[in-house]
This record gives structure tokens, C-alpha cells and sequence, in this order.
């Protein structure tokens, strides 16, 4: 009897001093993401990209990466949704970035923003510690959005060089779209 005594008393003082655990914690003036926003206007969807659009996209972005004497690229063209609709690799491709340059395109266009913002924020300290709890996100620069008539229709992602190289090839091909 007296064990039992004693085993209730130790639950009962774990479950008191327990309890502060669930307390709500007071927001940091110093997080950023504690701030409320006044507006909140990403670009809307638009019609999907269509095969021949997206190999504009790939073409301009592919002849960058030429121009440049980069091989060893691997460019993805996706829809709104995330979806593939074209691919063109160079010769020289690693195969880890068939997948990374889809991944990026992917992240691009489901989030609506290029993922060198991701890459920036992870690199801000602890408030942005939520990041690699998103959804199939990757931060990696190198994936932008391809936005026409100020409407998101897919995005574009590339993949086998540095950072900087996968981010301007992949700004070529969402530049080549403007192109007439």
C-alpha cells in the first residue's frame, strides 16, 4: 500500500510540474514571423504551360548554360501544379540533378516564389527553423517561377552546377518566355 502511496504522489508531481508545458508561450518581438501583414497578394494560377511553351523556356534556358560553356545541366519545366510537362538535360548531366532540377521547378511553382528565397530565409537563424517542415520544399537557388499576364503557369528548375550557375540558367529560360 504505502508503494502505491508513493507511486501516486510521483505522477501526481510529474503531472503538476508538467502542466507549464502546455502554457501558451508569449510571442518574440524579435521574430519576424510574428509580424501581421497587411496584404496578402501572390500571383494567381494561371492557364497551365503548354509543351511548346515550356521548350521555349528550356531552349532559352539551355543556350545560356551553352553561351556560357556550362555542361552538365539539367533543365525542368513543370505546370502549376508541380507536374512535369518538359525536361532537356545536357550531355553532361549528373544524375542526382534529373530529379534536384524537377524538384526545384516543383517547389517554385507550388509555392509561387523562386526557391532562392527558401535558401536566404534557411540561412536567417532560428525563426525560420520551420522551413524543412514544408511540404516538399527544397532551398536551393535555381528554381523560378514562369509567370505570364502576372499569372503563375508553371516554373522552371535547373540543376548540375553551383548555385549561382543553376539560378541564372534558370532565369534565362523564365526570361526567354518575355522574349517575342
Amino acid at each position: 500500500m504505502r508503494r502505491l502511496t508513493m507511486m501516486a504522489g510521483a505522477f501526481g508531481v510529474a503531472l503538476l510540474m508538467s502542466t507549464g508545458a502546455f502554457a501558451q508561450v508569449p510571442p518574440d518581438p524579435a521574430n519576424p514571423n510574428e509580424a501581421i501583414p497587411d496584404a496578402l497578394a501572390p500571383p494567381p494560377y494561371g492557364e497551365p504551360i503548354n509543351t511548346a511553351t515550356a521548350k521555349k523556356a528550356a531552349a532559352a534556358a539551355i543556350a545560356e548554360a551553352e553561351k556560357r560553356k556550362w555542361n552538365g545541366l539539367c533543365v525542368a519545366v513543370v505546370g502549376p501544379s508541380g507536374d512535369l510537362v518538359y525536361f532537356e538535360k545536357q550531355d553532361n548531366c549528373q544524375y542526382a540533378s534529373i530529379t534536384i532540377s524537377q524538384h526545384k521547378a516543383r517547389t517554385a511553382a507550388r509555392y509561387r516564389r523562386p526557391t532562392l528565397v527558401f535558401e536566404r530565409l534557411s540561412g536567417k537563424g532560428p525563426f525560420f527553423a520551420y522551413l524543412p517542415t514544408l511540404d516538399d520544399v527544397i532551398m536551393s537557388r535555381g528554381g523560378n517561377p514562369l509567370i505570364v499576364g502576372g499569372k503563375v503557369i508553371g516554373a522552371i528548375g535547373v540543376s548540375g552546377g553551383s548555385g549561382s550557375q543553376d539560378d541564372v540558367v534558370s532565369q534565362a529560360g523564365v526570361a526567354g518566355l518575355a522574349a517575342k
